[in-house]
């Protein structure tokens, strides 16, 4: 295991960042189904007979020093809500990126998703000492675009026919990022969106 990324639990008033194991199939199962997000085509959501080997993939690439995946607990039901990663790990430019995440729909408009990002992006940049963190989504994920620019990030560039899919076609990447210098208005951000009134 690389010294730059560890498995760590990261807890907040909201949300736990879990390390992912084996252990948290059948929770993850049972969020996956919750709004069965699998099916929209410009995600990689698992279906929850494909959860298993999800977590066997994430495992090897942690094992390969490349991703360091956590599963989120929900802190008010104790249930799992989803997965997120820190993944494309580049220990040499300290630099990684936040992706591969999803939740169940219970937990959507919820300030899980936004208090794992700080608690992520804190680890990133205060603990870990990045100098950017990375966030990447599908063209058509009109969804994860916005939520990705409210955090703050700004958006790099869009790399045409970046990946080939499951079901053959194409997909046109964007690229957003945090840098270094813009960590402390971030996270001031972030954090009035959570102490604000619902």
């Amino acid at each position: 295991m690389t010294s730059f990324v560890r498995p760590v639990t990261l807890t907040g008033k909201h949300a736990t960042l879990e390390p992912l194991s084996a252990a948290h199939a059948p929770g993850l199962r049972e969020a996956v189904a919750d709004g069965e997000l699998w099916k929209l085509w410009y995600t990689s959501v698992p279906a929850p007979e494909a959860i298993e080997a999800e977590i066997e993939h994430r495992l090897a690439w942690q094992e390969q020093d490349m991703w360091q995946p956590f599963a989120v607990r929900d802190n008010a039901s104790g249930k799992l809500a989803g997965m997120t990663n820190f993944m494309h790990i580049d220990a040499a430019n300290r630099r990684l990126e936040i992706g591969a995440t999803w939740y169940a729909r219970s937990a959507h408009r919820t300030p899980i998703n936004t208090e794992c990002k700080l608690m992520l992006l804190r680890h990133a940049f205060e603990a870990l000492q990045c100098i950017a963190v990375e966030f990447r989504t599908h063209w058509m994920n009109q969804q994860s675009r916005a939520a990705i620019a409210r955090l703050g990030a700004k958006q790099d560039g869009v790399l045409r026919n970046h990946q080939r899919l499951p079901d053959g076609s194409l997909r046109d990447t964007v690229v957003f990022s945090i840098i270094a210098s813009e960590w402390p208005a971030v996270r001031q951000h972030l954090q009035f969106q959570l102490d604000r009134p619902r």
